[in-house]
């Protein structure tokens, strides 16, 4: 087994997922923690770190580098976001030294809508290990989509994030499914209903409207109320991909999905029945390129 030279970890929300890396940047050894920053108490992410994370993988006295939310307020300490356009010269310039060879990626912040700052933590990291990974991909102009709770569409040129915009749509899903007359404990499975909802979605536009027709198929029509999760999934999805890229001045031809298979699965679906060309990357290989590629020793 080859020799770890680095500890990698992206901390989320509700996650800690973490890896230690040879000079090659392979990984040697990987683990799940529960240690998300939600569920820590201020301050306690540096002892949790040495005391657990570091034990866990055999990696105690291991330089580290973490990017995610980590670097918000909620985490190890507070890390100011790097400004777009940038790259991985820029975020390496940029790390924040928490503790003895432990560093933390800063994170992006751009213009967003109307006047107000949009801003990432973590999903450049992956946007730019996705770039490490080819260097063909730093040439150019690429649109790249990253699923999840706060949905990241991200215009990269020429090897940098130039913009990109933020889309809550994971976070409208569960909070519509949960807390709302839409709520239901169906799983999202029905491919029909997920379908039917992409038609509902038209360009994106009225999207308040559009929404209770979730309700008024099953109340007024025929459906069945376990499709509502699968149709409010599609519905959401389609409302995105349809108007999203035009507020980054973009019709995309091709889009770059990177992040959970299941979800870019669904993200596929809804970009392919409007014509969109699409490739899907995994988005746990471009997180740990980009922490290796900010972070490997020189």
């Amino acid at each position: 087994m080859c020799k770890p030279v680095l500890l990698a970890c992206d901390w989320g929300t509700t996650n800690l997922r973490a890896w230690t890396l040879d000079a090659a940047g392979a990984v040697v050894a990987e683990k799940d923690f529960s240690l998300g920053v939600s569920k820590l108490a201020p301050g306690e992410a540096a002892s949790r770190f040495e005391s657990e994370v570091r034990p866990g993988l055999d990696a105690t006295g291991l330089p580290a580098i973490l990017c995610g939310m980590i670097g918000s307020n909620l985490g190890w300490t507070t890390v100011p976001y790097a400004d777009c356009p940038a790259g991985l010269a820029d975020l390496a310039a940029s790390l924040t030294v928490v503790a003895d060879g432990v560093r933390i990626v800063p994170g992006l912040r751009c213009d967003g809508l109307a006047g107000a700052p949009d801003v990432m933590r973590g999903e450049e990291t992956q946007v730019l290990g996705w770039l490490a990974q080819h260097p063909e991909r730093r040439a150019g102009r690429h649109l790249v989509c990253h699923p999840g709770t706060h949905a990241k569409w991200v215009l990269v040129e020429d090897g940098r994030i130039a913009r990109f915009v933020t889309a809550m749509t994971g976070e409208l899903f569960a909070v519509l499914g949960r807390h709302s007359l839409l709520k239901s404990e169906a799983p999202a499975d029905d491919a029909a209903a997920f379908d039917e909802g992409l038609a509902a979605a038209g360009r994106g536009d009225a999207l308040a409207a559009r929404l209770f027709t979730a309700r008024a198929r099953v109340v007024g029509g025929k459906a069945e109320s376990d499709s509502t999760p699968s149709y409010l999934s599609g519905l959401l999805i389609g409302a995105e991909v349809a108007s999203v890229p035009g507020l980054l001045g973009e019709a995309p031809k091709h889009v770059a999905l990177l992040g959970d298979a299941g979800l870019c699965a669904r993200y596929r679906r809804a970009l392919e029945r409007i014509g969109v060309a699409v490739e899907a990357f995994d988005g746990e290989a471009a997180a740990i390129g980009g922490l290796f590629a900010l972070g490997a020793p020189p």
